[in-house]
Protein backbone atom coordinates (compact mmCIF):
# COMPACT_ATOMS: atom_id res chain seq x y z
CA UNK A 1 0.00 0.00 0.00
CA UNK A 2 0.88 3.70 -0.61
CA UNK A 3 0.97 6.55 2.22
CA UNK A 4 -2.68 7.67 0.57
CA UNK A 5 -4.29 3.91 1.04
CA UNK A 6 -2.74 3.61 4.57
CA UNK A 7 -5.11 1.95 7.15
CA UNK A 8 -4.58 5.26 9.32
CA UNK A 9 -5.08 7.68 6.00
CA UNK A 10 -8.08 5.71 5.34
CA UNK A 11 -9.50 5.90 8.88
CA UNK A 12 -9.21 9.68 8.94
CA UNK A 13 -10.46 10.24 5.73
CA UNK A 14 -13.62 8.24 5.87
CA UNK A 15 -16.72 10.02 7.00
CA UNK A 16 -17.86 10.48 10.24
CA UNK A 17 -20.30 8.22 10.40
CA UNK A 18 -18.11 5.19 9.49
CA UNK A 19 -15.67 6.67 11.47
CA UNK A 20 -18.35 6.67 14.41
CA UNK A 21 -18.79 2.95 13.82
CA UNK A 22 -15.05 2.33 13.62
CA UNK A 23 -14.74 4.15 17.14
CA UNK A 24 -17.91 1.90 18.35
CA UNK A 25 -16.59 -1.70 17.11
CA UNK A 26 -13.00 -0.23 18.40
CA UNK A 27 -14.41 0.05 21.83
CA UNK A 28 -16.58 -2.75 22.00
CA UNK A 29 -13.77 -5.35 21.03
CA UNK A 30 -11.42 -3.80 23.98
CA UNK A 31 -14.69 -4.54 26.47
CA UNK A 32 -15.15 -8.16 25.02
CA UNK A 33 -11.08 -8.85 25.34
CA UNK A 34 -11.44 -7.39 28.67
CA UNK A 35 -14.48 -9.47 29.04
CA UNK A 36 -12.83 -12.47 27.89
CA UNK A 37 -9.27 -12.39 30.25
CA UNK A 38 -11.45 -11.92 32.93
CA UNK A 39 -13.88 -14.82 32.43
CA UNK A 40 -10.96 -17.16 31.73
CA UNK A 41 -9.38 -16.13 34.93
CA UNK A 42 -12.20 -16.78 36.44
CA UNK A 43 -12.93 -20.28 35.26
CA UNK A 44 -9.44 -21.14 36.08
CA UNK A 45 -9.89 -20.04 39.57
CA UNK A 46 -13.71 -21.83 39.50
CA UNK A 47 -11.68 -25.26 38.90
CA UNK A 48 -9.17 -24.88 40.81
CA UNK A 49 -11.13 -24.24 43.75
CA UNK A 50 -13.63 -26.91 43.03
CA UNK A 51 -11.07 -29.60 42.45
CA UNK A 52 -9.30 -28.50 46.22
CA UNK A 53 -12.66 -28.78 47.90
CA UNK A 54 -13.49 -32.27 45.95
CA UNK A 55 -10.26 -33.72 47.07
CA UNK A 56 -10.59 -32.40 50.44
CA UNK A 57 -14.22 -33.81 50.46
CA UNK A 58 -13.13 -37.32 49.43
CA UNK A 59 -10.51 -37.39 51.78
CA UNK A 60 -12.47 -38.45 54.49
CA UNK A 61 -13.06 -35.16 56.47
CA UNK A 62 -16.39 -35.50 58.33
CA UNK A 63 -19.14 -33.75 57.27
CA UNK A 64 -18.69 -31.88 60.11
CA UNK A 65 -15.43 -30.17 59.86
CA UNK A 66 -16.42 -29.55 55.73
CA UNK A 67 -19.22 -27.56 56.91
CA UNK A 68 -17.34 -25.51 59.70
CA UNK A 69 -14.35 -24.65 57.09
CA UNK A 70 -17.25 -23.82 54.19
CA UNK A 71 -18.95 -20.83 56.89
CA UNK A 72 -15.60 -19.61 57.68
CA UNK A 73 -14.95 -18.92 54.20
CA UNK A 74 -17.79 -18.51 53.07
CA UNK A 75 -16.18 -15.47 50.75
CA UNK A 76 -13.48 -17.48 49.75
CA UNK A 77 -15.26 -20.79 48.66
CA UNK A 78 -15.85 -22.11 45.59
CA UNK A 79 -19.10 -23.03 44.07
CA UNK A 80 -18.79 -26.73 44.86
CA UNK A 81 -18.29 -26.00 48.62
CA UNK A 82 -20.62 -23.60 48.94
CA UNK A 83 -23.09 -26.09 47.45
CA UNK A 84 -22.46 -28.48 50.17
CA UNK A 85 -22.88 -25.75 52.34
CA UNK A 86 -26.06 -24.86 51.88
CA UNK A 87 -27.39 -28.85 51.64
CA UNK A 88 -25.44 -29.34 55.16
CA UNK A 89 -27.23 -26.28 56.49
CA UNK A 90 -30.59 -27.03 55.49
CA UNK A 91 -30.22 -30.79 56.81
CA UNK A 92 -28.53 -29.64 59.77
CA UNK A 93 -31.71 -27.51 60.52
CA UNK A 94 -34.21 -30.12 59.97
CA UNK A 95 -32.41 -32.46 62.29
CA UNK A 96 -32.50 -29.67 65.13
CA UNK A 97 -36.63 -29.44 64.80
CA UNK A 98 -36.48 -32.87 65.64
CA UNK A 99 -37.37 -34.10 61.97
CA UNK A 100 -36.56 -37.74 61.65
CA UNK A 101 -38.45 -38.47 58.26
CA UNK A 102 -35.31 -39.63 56.05
CA UNK A 103 -37.45 -38.59 52.47
CA UNK A 104 -38.31 -34.86 53.99
CA UNK A 105 -34.65 -34.58 55.52
CA UNK A 106 -33.31 -35.43 51.87
CA UNK A 107 -35.20 -33.23 50.13
CA UNK A 108 -34.86 -30.22 52.39
CA UNK A 109 -30.87 -31.05 51.65
CA UNK A 110 -31.69 -31.14 47.42
CA UNK A 111 -33.55 -28.55 47.13
CA UNK A 112 -31.22 -26.05 49.32
CA UNK A 113 -28.55 -27.74 47.28
CA UNK A 114 -30.65 -27.14 43.59
CA UNK A 115 -30.97 -23.34 44.58
CA UNK A 116 -27.66 -22.99 45.42
CA UNK A 117 -26.66 -24.70 42.33
CA UNK A 118 -28.75 -22.25 39.97
CA UNK A 119 -27.36 -19.32 41.32
CA UNK A 120 -23.42 -20.39 41.00
CA UNK A 121 -23.85 -21.55 37.56
CA UNK A 122 -25.94 -17.98 36.83
CA UNK A 123 -22.64 -16.32 38.40
CA UNK A 124 -20.33 -18.02 36.31
CA UNK A 125 -22.00 -17.31 32.98
CA UNK A 126 -21.53 -13.81 33.98
CA UNK A 127 -20.47 -11.76 31.15
CA UNK A 128 -21.13 -14.95 28.25
CA UNK A 129 -23.86 -13.09 26.71
CA UNK A 130 -22.15 -10.13 26.33
CA UNK A 131 -19.76 -11.84 23.95
CA UNK A 132 -22.49 -13.52 22.02
CA UNK A 133 -23.73 -10.42 21.55
CA UNK A 134 -20.84 -8.73 20.41
CA UNK A 135 -20.53 -12.15 17.85
CA UNK A 136 -23.88 -12.20 16.56
CA UNK A 137 -23.60 -8.16 16.10
CA UNK A 138 -20.25 -6.89 15.23
CA UNK A 139 -20.31 -8.16 11.63
CA UNK A 140 -23.59 -6.29 11.09
CA UNK A 141 -22.66 -3.01 12.59
CA UNK A 142 -19.56 -3.27 10.53
CA UNK A 143 -21.20 -4.13 7.38
CA UNK A 144 -23.27 -1.32 7.96
CA UNK A 145 -20.28 1.33 8.11
CA UNK A 146 -19.32 -0.07 4.94
CA UNK A 147 -22.58 0.34 3.10
CA UNK A 148 -22.39 3.83 3.90
CA UNK A 149 -19.22 4.23 3.19
CA UNK A 150 -19.55 3.33 -0.39
CA UNK A 151 -22.63 5.16 -0.65
CA UNK A 152 -20.70 8.15 0.52
CA UNK A 153 -17.95 7.21 -1.77
CA UNK A 154 -20.21 7.29 -4.59
CA UNK A 155 -22.16 10.02 -4.08
CA UNK A 156 -19.24 12.25 -4.27
CA UNK A 157 -17.94 10.48 -7.49
CA UNK A 158 -21.43 11.79 -8.82
CA UNK A 159 -19.58 15.24 -9.84
CA UNK A 160 -16.79 13.94 -11.45
CA UNK A 161 -16.88 13.57 -15.42
CA UNK A 162 -13.95 10.66 -15.60
CA UNK A 163 -14.29 8.24 -13.22
CA UNK A 164 -11.11 5.78 -13.16
CA UNK A 165 -10.53 2.91 -10.65
CA UNK A 166 -7.74 5.04 -9.09
CA UNK A 167 -10.71 7.40 -7.98
CA UNK A 168 -12.88 5.00 -6.66
CA UNK A 169 -10.79 2.90 -4.91
CA UNK A 170 -10.13 5.28 -2.07
CA UNK A 171 -13.84 5.70 -0.80
CA UNK A 172 -14.20 1.61 -1.26
CA UNK A 173 -11.26 0.61 0.96
CA UNK A 174 -12.29 3.49 3.28
CA UNK A 175 -15.79 1.60 3.67
CA UNK A 176 -14.34 -2.17 4.00
CA UNK A 177 -12.15 -0.75 6.68
CA UNK A 178 -15.46 -0.69 9.42
CA UNK A 179 -16.09 -4.36 7.68
CA UNK A 180 -12.49 -5.75 8.73
CA UNK A 181 -12.89 -4.21 12.03
CA UNK A 182 -16.11 -5.62 12.69
CA UNK A 183 -14.36 -9.31 11.77
CA UNK A 184 -11.62 -8.41 13.83
CA UNK A 185 -14.06 -7.59 17.34
CA UNK A 186 -16.77 -10.74 16.58
CA UNK A 187 -14.44 -13.73 15.38
CA UNK A 188 -12.27 -13.85 18.99
CA UNK A 189 -15.61 -13.31 20.79
CA UNK A 190 -17.02 -16.07 18.91
CA UNK A 191 -14.16 -18.30 19.81
CA UNK A 192 -14.25 -17.21 23.40
CA UNK A 193 -18.15 -17.83 23.78
CA UNK A 194 -17.73 -21.68 22.24
CA UNK A 195 -15.21 -22.53 24.59
CA UNK A 196 -16.24 -20.85 27.47
CA UNK A 197 -19.86 -22.08 27.37
CA UNK A 198 -18.20 -25.53 26.69
CA UNK A 199 -16.09 -25.44 29.64
CA UNK A 200 -19.16 -23.98 32.08
CA UNK A 201 -20.86 -26.90 30.67
CA UNK A 202 -18.84 -29.13 32.27
CA UNK A 203 -18.42 -27.31 35.83
CA UNK A 204 -21.84 -27.74 35.41
CA UNK A 205 -22.24 -31.14 35.03
CA UNK A 206 -19.42 -31.65 37.85
CA UNK A 207 -21.65 -29.63 40.39
CA UNK A 208 -24.80 -32.00 39.66
CA UNK A 209 -22.62 -34.87 40.01
CA UNK A 210 -21.23 -33.58 42.97
CA UNK A 211 -25.23 -33.13 44.35
CA UNK A 212 -26.12 -36.54 43.67
CA UNK A 213 -22.95 -37.97 45.39
CA UNK A 214 -23.50 -36.00 48.20
CA UNK A 215 -27.15 -36.45 48.34
CA UNK A 216 -26.48 -40.62 48.51
CA UNK A 217 -24.32 -40.08 51.82
CA UNK A 218 -26.53 -38.25 53.39
CA UNK A 219 -28.68 -41.16 53.01
CA UNK A 220 -26.79 -43.39 54.13
CA UNK A 221 -26.26 -41.43 57.01
CA UNK A 222 -29.58 -40.86 57.79
CA UNK A 223 -30.21 -44.61 56.93
CA UNK A 224 -27.70 -45.32 59.65
CA UNK A 225 -28.87 -43.16 61.79
CA UNK A 226 -32.69 -44.58 61.84
CA UNK A 227 -30.99 -48.01 62.46
CA UNK A 228 -29.22 -46.98 65.59
CA UNK A 229 -25.47 -47.20 63.97
CA UNK A 230 -23.18 -44.47 64.30
CA UNK A 231 -22.08 -42.59 60.80
CA UNK A 232 -18.97 -42.87 59.56
CA UNK A 233 -19.05 -39.17 58.38
CA UNK A 234 -20.82 -37.14 60.62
Amino acid sequence: MNQDLSIVQLVLGASWVVQAVMLLLVAVSIASWAAIFGKLFALKRVKGLNENFEREFWSGTSLNELFAAASQNAKLAGPMERIFASGMREYQKLRERRVQDAGTLLDGARRAMRASYQREVDAVETHLSFLASVGSVSPYVGLFGTVWGIMHAFTGLASLQQVTLATVAPGIAEALVATAIGLFAAIPAVVAYNRFARDIDRVAIRLETFIEEFSNILQRNVSATAAGAPSSRL
